[in-house]
């Protein structure tokens, strides 16, 4: 195998790794283009495992972007999300539960409350199943450093893990997200109160550069009266809310709705009612999506 082909037949999994570790679509396709000029400019013979050489360079490339991304973030406006991603299986194909769930955007958004060598001794470990001594190797650590690492990681997680809904009816979930878009489009708030948990929570990712909701809303009754709100100050854009296109595709391995090309609804769904809202509105943050949207409508 050439060594294009092997760096294609690994760039997907590299991908992944990228992602889960920074958040953003974007950056990790950097970081892989970087890893494979690294990999291009190294000396075959000199690689014993191209695989784990490829590995290692995009952990270490992710370790150092999330260390100055971690200040970044601090004065970040609003809610931070992540940069939502197509998951449909022509673009990501995801074959295990734990990959499904790592990719959730409450999942990554608990990931960053890791330090960055926890996050990626988590990942590795747990996600992508590296032993030890190969984490060790990547992250110039001794196994034991990354086994506590592992160990206080996992607790970590364990003590915040949002329950994962990945699993289950994708049709029936499709059309509880179909339901909602309907509602909204047609303004039916009570509609919007059948579709909802009565506990449903609402993230609005701005970014400061579009209007959003600067904390998150919790409860129903809240949510439903934003949501009407929002669809009350679509005309001011000059854009009827009947002319608006809302698609309903998979993103990070849930339903969501696309208002194109203005924001992405991700809908975390459980016991036939939509449990959380996350919106991404900051452009920044949709070029990607987009892009992912472009390609598959041209097909």
């Amino acid at each position: 195998m050439s060594e294009v082909d092997l760096f294609q037949a690994n760039r997907p999994r590299l991908f992944g790794v990228a992602y889960r570790m920074l958040g953003s679509a974007s950056d990790a396709e950097d970081v892989v283009q970087d890893a494979w000029l690294r990999y291009s400019a190294a000396q075959p013979a000199d690689l014993r495992s191209p695989t784990a050489y490829l590995t290692t360079v995009v952990t270490r490339l992710c370790l150092d972007r999330l260390k100055s991304a971690r200040a970044a973030r601090e004065d970040y406006v609003g809610p931070w999300l992540p940069e939502p991603v197509l998951t449909d299986d022509r673009h990501e194909p995801e074959q295990s539960l734990a990959l499904a769930e790592s990719v959730t955007l409450a999942f990554m958004v608990l990931l960053e409350t890791l330090s960055p060598e926890e996050r990626a001794v988590f990942l590795l470990r747990e996600v992508f199943d590296h032993e030890y001594a190969d984490i060790a190797a990547m992250l110039d650590l001794t196994p034991a450093n990354c086994r506590q690492l592992f160990h206080r990681a996992k607790a970590h997680i364990a003590a915040r893990r949002p329950r994962f809904r990945g699993a289950g009816d994708a049709d029936g979930k499709r059309r509880l997200a179909g339901r909602f878009v309907s509602a909204l489009r047609d303004g039916d708030g009570d509609e919007l109160t059948r579709v909802l948990a009565a506990d449903v929570g609402f993230w609005s990712d701005g970014g400061g550069k579009v209007l959003a909701a600067r904390r998150p809303v919790f409860g129903r009754d809240g949510v439903v009266n934003l949501l009407l709100g929002i669809r009350r100050t679509a005309p001011a854009t000059g854009i009827p809310i009947e002319a608006v296109t809302l698609d309903i595709v998979e993103v990070n391995r849930e339903p969501a709705m696309v208002v194109r090309v203005d924001s992405i609804y991700v809908f975390t769904i459980e016991n036939d009612a939509i449990a959380a809202l996350r919106v991404v509105r900051n452009p920044d943050k949709l070029r990607f999506v987009e892009r992912q949207l472009a390609h598959s409508s041209s097909r």
